[in-house]
């Protein structure tokens, strides 16, 4: 099969899969614009190397234009690499003073995938902590019936008073900056000194490493308790955006 024959083949699959998961709800519509910006980037390089083949400023651009794209596969590699050995982290053994669930996606009532990955992981977690603060933090966004926060708390609780007593519920929160700011004052209301305390944070994996970087800025010293999704493809769709998530953190959070 000659490379022409390829591309004819290649690209209309990448737009027709880019359109299909960006229109059709399956959770992976993030994955969906990446494979339609990934034509995109073909039709420029493709330009651009056509012009080349015309005129010396046309070459340049395009030497230009695979410079970027080598640096830019360069970075996301870095990033994904950072994001994955930070998601993989085994901290259950590390003393803690207090435990974050940060909140994800309700659907009315009911715990997305994801949220529920993370209630699974704190559960377990705090079957041997039983005598520290525990914050729930998430509040109520747009088709959620309940914030995420009283959805962790429905899940949790038992019929252990004493248990149920140190879940705090902080339902004011609408990102993972605000997740931490929030849920600092709750624990400092409770006695805890946020400045030597280490905080456990109960979050998915690929989000661990952003989440340490924004837990960080907020002054706070955290391990990470990752929690897996189900599915893997919905893992690899996560993981992949939360590259590009890092850096807009980096740059202007």
């Amino acid at each position: 099969m000659t490379a022409k024959w390829l591309c004819r083949i290649v690209r209309p699959t990448l737009a027709l899969a880019g359109l299909a998961l960006v229109l059709v709800p399956n959770g992976m519509r993030f994955t969906g614009y990446l494979l339609l910006g990934i034509l995109a980037v073909w039709y420029c390089g493709l330009y651009l190397h056509r012009w080349g083949k015309k005129s010396r400023t046309g070459k340049l651009c395009f030497r230009m234009f695979l410079a970027g794209l080598s640096l830019g596969a360069v970075c996301l590699v870095s990033i994904e690499a950072a994001v994955v050995f930070r998601g993989e982290a085994d901290n259950s053994a590390v003393p803690v003073d207090a435990v974050i669930v940060l909140g994800a996606g309700v659907n009315g009532e009911t715990p997305s995938a994801a949220l529920w990955s993370r209630i699974r992981a704190a559960e377990a977690y705090l079957e041997t902590r039983p005598d520290i603060p525990v914050v729930l933090s998430g509040g109520q966004g747009a088709g959620e019936a309940i914030s995420e926060a009283e959805a962790m708390r429905r899940a949790l609780w038992t019929e252990d008073e004493a248990e149920n007593a140190r879940l705090l519920l902080e339902e004011r929160s609408t990102n993972t900056a605000e997740n931490f700011r929030f849920s600092k004052e709750l624990l400092e209301a409770r006695g805890l000194d946020t400045e030597t305390a280490v905080i456990a944070v109960v979050t998915n994996d690929f989000h661990c490493f952003r989440a340490h970087m924004i837990a960080r800025k907020q002054g706070l010293r955290t391990i990470d308790i990752p929690a897996e999704l189900p599915w893997w493809w919905l893992t690899a769709n996560y993981y992949l955006r939360e590259a590009f998530a890092v850096v807009k953190t980096a740059l202007l959070d």
